[in-house]
């Protein structure tokens, strides 16, 4: 097809989860509440592992950079997913469109890995409890986390350029509540073998790579505890395994689901349901998992409370003898 015959777009429009008007304001409603669970809890969560001397160790660096990675796409895909709800035609900007595709890939990709690091971690500690602190040193949890971020970054960047270097036709409907890559590689004119192929071998390999990380890891873990002769130490190892393993479950089942599946079996409805799952609920749900299930944090979010009633209470006798 001619490029010169092809209208140059400046925004898309996103069809949303619905397009029935009795339901946006029970939605909206519903996924604001969502939203604000899942801002609160992550950034609850980083502040507390940042700033509790107790939870400075491996596997709490590592909760906070799964918070932070959680607060990211969500937070890519909340905001503007609410505002669609109240206007009357849900537009996105081509430039945000791709600075929103980006950092989903960043961030989603990005929480793969981090969720490899803590079963690794968790390995680590439970069937090398001498060298723990040794095998996962400062330096090393730093060197895990940043490889993460810049392999995360690369993909990200790699297939967002590709997307929107590639030619679309005047058709600029979304069949989605974001860009996500899927809906946009429909609007193409131009072949999106190649793409596509890029995009599969690349999920492809982030997920296999990272969950052989969380298979072996956990199955050397089972084996460990299994052979532990005290009940208690079973039971401790096995609450400890217990949070992540949960929401390993949840995070790569979704995505499994949402692009590992056949082409032919494949509705973008299904999808829809998927992405709000993986985009919106998982992140509201991983840091109550860990904070509910977690008696560490339980005992520093007490601590932190404990703290800031003091603070408080030193400034109401201030203002007051004032």
């Amino acid at each position: 097809m001619d490029k010169h015959n092809l209208t140059v777009l400046n925004e898309f429009i996103l069809i949303g989860i619905t397009d029935r008007p009795d339901l946006q304001a029970p939605l909206f409603g519903l996924f604001l509440i969502i939203y604000i669970i899942s801002v609160v809890g992550n950034l609850g969560i980083i502040i507390l592992t940042k700033m509790d001397s107790k939870l400075q160790t491996p596997m709490y660096f590592f909760l906070r950079h799964l918070a932070i990675t959680d607060l990211g796409y969500s937070t890519a895909v909340g905001p503007k997913m609410l505002v669609n709800f109240v206007v009357d035609e849900n537009t996105i900007s081509y430039y945000f469109c791709a600075t929103q595709l980006a950092f989903l890939f960043v961030f989603i990709t990005s929480e793969l890995f981090i969720l490899s690091a803590m079963s690794y971690d968790r390995y680590v500690a439970i069937c090398n409890p001498l060298l723990y602190t040794v095998i996962m040193s400062q330096r090393i949890c730093w060197v895990l986390v940043v490889t993460t971020y810049l392999n995360s970054i690369f993909v990200s960047l790699f297939i967002t350029i590709k997307i929107f270097n590639l030619c679309f036709c005047g058709y600029n409907v979304i069949s989605h509540f974001y860009c996500d890559s899927l809906p946009l590689l429909s609007l193409l004119c131009s072949n999106t073998h190649e793409i596509k192929l890029i995009i599969h071998i690349l999920a492809a390999f982030d997920l296999i790579s990272s969950l052989l990380i969380v298979l072996v890891s956990h199955v050397l873990v089972l084996v460990a505890i299994l052979k532990m002769n005290s009940a208690e130490g079973r039971h401790k190892a096995f609450s400890t395994c217990g949070s992540h393993l949960t929401v390993v479950v949840m995070f790569y089942g979704t995505l499994i689901f949402m692009y590992m599946q056949p082409k032919t079996s494949q509705s973008f409805d299904t999808d829809k349901v998927a992405s709000i799952f993986y985009t919106l609920v998982i992140p509201m749900l991983n840091p109550l998992i860990y904070s509910l299930r977690n008696k560490e944090v339980k005992f520093a979010l007490d601590r932190t409370w404990k703290k800031i009633s003091s603070i408080f209470s030193k400034v109401r006798c201030t203002i007051w003898f004032l």
